[in-house]
């Protein structure tokens, strides 16, 4: 079956979606320790959150780039993904959505989300034919996921340090068989119709 050009993937409960980040140590670690984000995390600084499991390895480089060593998988309740969703807007201007680039430039500025859709990857981080979403948080949006929606905080570092050895040795199949399981978020459909390209 056909992906869907633009669809959130997921892993999800009943009450949580689980998203993506990466860190240095400094912050990772006492995250981890404590299950919620320390204060030297800025809350006034946009932060980029991520559903896929592989678009985030990618970005990280398998937790081998600076910076981006200690991988995290925040489980964070659905009201408040849905919340950011719901009020977010496309981070780049797309005539087919936007009447005209100053509509678009009124929206980003009282939006406190952003929605990019970015090629979704395969486990050799190579781009695939269908988008995968990033959602950037600022302002309201960056304090309530830090120190409200946050439910738990898990290092997954780990697991990207085995999957990657895995795809290294050339075995895709148990790679693959470590992969989080992301399925489609039921409530995605409605609150994207805005912010599909």
């Amino acid at each position: 079956m056909q992906q869907p050009q633009r669809e959130v993937r997921a892993v999800h409960t009943a009450s949580t979606v689980t998203v993506y980040q990466a860190y240095s140590p400094e912050i990772g670690l006492p995250a981890i320790r404590e299950g919620r984000f320390p204060a030297a995390w800025k809350r006034d600084r946009m932060t980029w959150i991520k559903p896929s499991f592989l678009w985030m390895m990618y970005r990280c480089g398998w937790a081998a780039k600076a910076g981006q060593e200690t991988v995290l998988a925040v489980e964070i309740g659905r009201e408040g993904f849905e919340w950011a969703l719901r009020h977010a807007c496309l981070s780049s201007y797309q005539p087919g959505v936007h009447p005209d680039r100053a509509t678009w430039q009124r929206e980003v500025k009282r939006s406190p989300t952003r929605v990019q859709w970015d090629p979704e990857r395969d486990l050799c981080l190579q781009p695939l034919p269908y988008r995968s979403l990033q959602l950037g948080l600022a302002g309201e949006a960056a304090r309530r996921y830090a120190d409200e929606w946050t439910v738990a905080i898990r290092d997954v570092t780990p697991l990207a340090h085995e999957i990657h050895g895995l795809v290294r040795d050339g075995d895709l199949d148990a790679a693959r068989r470590l992969l989080p399981r992301e399925q489609p978020y039921p409530a995605a459909e409605e609150l994207l119709s805005n912010l599909r390209p």
